[in-house]
């Protein structure tokens, strides 16, 4: 079990770094990415209950950071999809399969096109399992198979608890992914999904803060 000082501290950096919103992404041919919309100040769709918008195809021109970025979200959303199918079966609390349900179904979208855009690229779509190929990129492994059997042995209100300890990190983990791309991508589609996530994902860390209380 998280104690609640680890929750709050994940909490305050997760929604620090999301308070620096880059909302100045690519403004020219900027396309709404998994929910969000490329207007500054604008409400992800998804957080709304919306379904996930198409995104777009890749740029032809691409970076380094944008690879990796591609690659470190393909790899954090199979992490978390076995904490969100879990809880979306088990959770007590409805609000929590509701949230599970709703990181599903835009990781779904977003690793289709993540790894639509890697086959484009000519790139592979696993990131490099060395630690030190991601220096400077965040970390590549966010949940260890500890983590998962502590979930699978919680029941009720526990589960809940463990289940959005669980996410609250892990989404710090997708954030912290989503800033390195917009600070230092090329694509113009990966900046525009990079500044969705951070918004969604402020919104979601919000409504678990409200949850886990």
């Amino acid at each position: 079990m998280r104690r609640p000082g680890v929750l709050a501290v994940v909490a305050v950096v997760i929604l620090s770094g999301c308070g620096n919103d880059p909302a100045a992404g690519p403004a020219a041919g900027g396309t709404p990415a998994a929910g969000g919309s490329p207007a500054a100040g604008g409400s992800p769709a998804a957080v709304a209950g919306e379904a996930t918008p198409t995104l777009p195809a890749a740029d032809a021109g691409f970076n380094d950071t944008d690879v990796m970025f591609a690659q470190m979200t393909v790899e954090h959303i199979r992490q978390g999809e076995q904490v969100v199918a879990l809880a979306e079966q088990r959770a007590s609390d409805p609000a929590v399969k509701t949230v599970a349900a709703e990181l599903r179904g835009q990781w779904r979208a977003e690793s289709e096109a993540l790894m639509g855009w890697l086959v484009q690229w000519r790139k592979p779509l696993t990131a490099d399992p060395d630690a030190g190929a991601h220096a400077g990129h965040g970390d590549l492994h966010s949940l260890r198979a500890s983590d998962i059997a502590e979930l699978q042995a919680a029941r009720g209100a526990d589960f809940d608890r463990t289940a959005l300890s669980l996410l609250l990190g892990h989404l710090h983990n997708c954030v912290e992914t989503a800033r390195i791309e917009t600070a230092g991508g090329e694509s113009a589609a990966a900046i525009n999904l990079a500044n969705a996530t951070i918004r969604i994902r402020q919104a979601q860390v919000q409504k678990m803060l409200t949850l886990i209380a």
